[in-house]
């Protein structure tokens, strides 16, 4: 839904399961009136939507992308931003690293975001630009052998996410609309914060790119160099940046200075603790931690010391590391409901989301805003509601927010 001249504000669908689009567009009608009627009565209202690889496919097929565009017409929805980092199952399933797979070395990973892309241009709203959020190219524990591995890993990937924009470019040169990749970094991550983001931008993707879109498109230096711009930006999710201990003002002024964009940004919450050194003290949080050790998805743990971090790669190795001295604080990728400051002696990071949201309220930097709790399935029990309140819920908290 629209929330001010340009910017919109949703929520991710992936929350809802279905991995074939039938399945998908039964969840989508079932709860998108409901939430619609709660945030958005009036007006029409905005969805983040998520395809698994399958369902895009079913999507492409004519008949399946008129039924749906008619529904969207019939029910005053609109969509303007896609989550295209989990390509395969994504619900009831152990999903764990696999949320990776395929990554961005691999043509799969090209086919399946090209296809998000042509589904976007032929769903926005005229006028209207998009954007599609997806992985950090790969995940970093796969490649640990050396440096020489990983950088051909980046060299590989960024030229694959290259054959991206230059479909971006063409779409956009032929009359369609402005659409943009937008690069999710996240703990373990081959890009986890906003100095290797920063880092792969800056030698990788502008040194590659410039050259290739000269090629392709008979364009000078600065012209490729704003192209990549305009169709590469960052999907800030809070809860990630968050996790590795990143203020938004630090990240903003760093993409200022290069002038980078952000293309949306996910409002998400972690859990986190500051532990005491006493053993006796911290029982009660870590206890507290195992209730969020469920089997599905990957929680990783960043751990601050007094002379920096250790980086748990999911919540069991942070469990049997839970005495260390050292630590004196954790935070654990677990997307928890964003208006909830506490849960018993574990707190969140909504106030991470609240600075964010203020300086977008203060002067807007992304046109696109989608809450991501995918995890209602298996949070603890006391923390679940039925599932269009807690959407709605959440969308009424952020529009405080921004209301401020």
């Amino acid at each position: 839904m629209r929330v001010s001249d340009h910017s919109h504000l949703t929520y991710c669908t992936n929350i809802h399961p279905g991995e074939n689009w039938n399945a998908h567009f039964q969840q989508l009608k079932q709860f998108i009136p409901a939430v619609k009627q709660e945030v958005s009565p009036d007006k029409p209202f905005g969805i983040g939507l998520r395809l698994s690889n399958t369902a895009s496919l079913e999507l492409s097929k004519e008949e399946a992308l008129l039924e749906f565009k008619q529904w969207l017409q019939e029910h005053n929805c609109y969509v303007f931003t896609m989550n295209g980092f989990p390509y395969g199952g994504f619900h009831h399933t152990i999903v764990k690293d696999q949320v990776h797979t395929p990554d961005w070395t691999t043509a799969e990973r090209v086919a399946y975001t090209i296809r998000l892309f042509r589904l976007l241009a032929a769903l926005l709203p005229e006028g209207m630009e998009g954007g599609i959020s997806t992985s950090p190219l790969t995940y970093k524990l796969w490649h640990v052998r050396c440096d020489t591995e990983r950088e051909a890993v980046m060299e590989n990937a960024t030229l694959k996410v290259l054959l991206v924009v230059e479909q971006l470019v063409r779409t956009r040169r032929g009359g369609g609309p402005l659409m943009h990749l937008d690069i999710e970094p996240e703990p373990d991550g081959l890009m986890e914060n906003s100095q290797e983001y920063l880092h792969w931008y800056l030698n990788y993707l502008l040194p590659y790119g410039v050259p290739f879109l000269q090629d392709k498109f008979g364009m000078n230096e600065e012209e490729a160099t704003a192209s990549i711009k305009a169709h590469v930006q960052l999907c800030y999710d809070v809860c990630h940046f968050a996790l590795v201990y990143e203020s938004a003002e630090s990240v903003l002024k760093k993409l200022h200075e290069h002038g980078l964009k952000v293309g949306k940004i996910q409002i998400s919450a972690a859990v986190k603790a500051l532990l005491p050194a006493e053993m006796a003290a911290r029982k009660p949080l870590i206890d507290a931690f195992r209730e969020f050790n469920e089997t599905t998805y990957l929680h990783q743990v960043v751990a601050r010391k007094a002379d920096g971090y250790i980086h748990y790669p999911d919540l069991p190795q942070a469990l049997e590391d839970a005495a260390n001295p050292a630590v004196e604080e954790w935070r654990s990728h677990f997307h928890v409901p964003v208006f909830i400051d506490s849960y018993g002696v574990l707190s969140s990071t909504r106030s991470d989301i609240e600075k964010v949201l203020a300086l977008q309220r203060k002067q807007p930097f992304t046109q696109h805003m989608e809450v991501e709790t995918y995890t209602w399935d298996v949070l603890p029990a006391d923390l679940k509601l039925p599932m269009d309140r807690s959407i709605s819920r959440e969308l009424h908290w952020v529009l405080q927010q921004l209301d401020q």
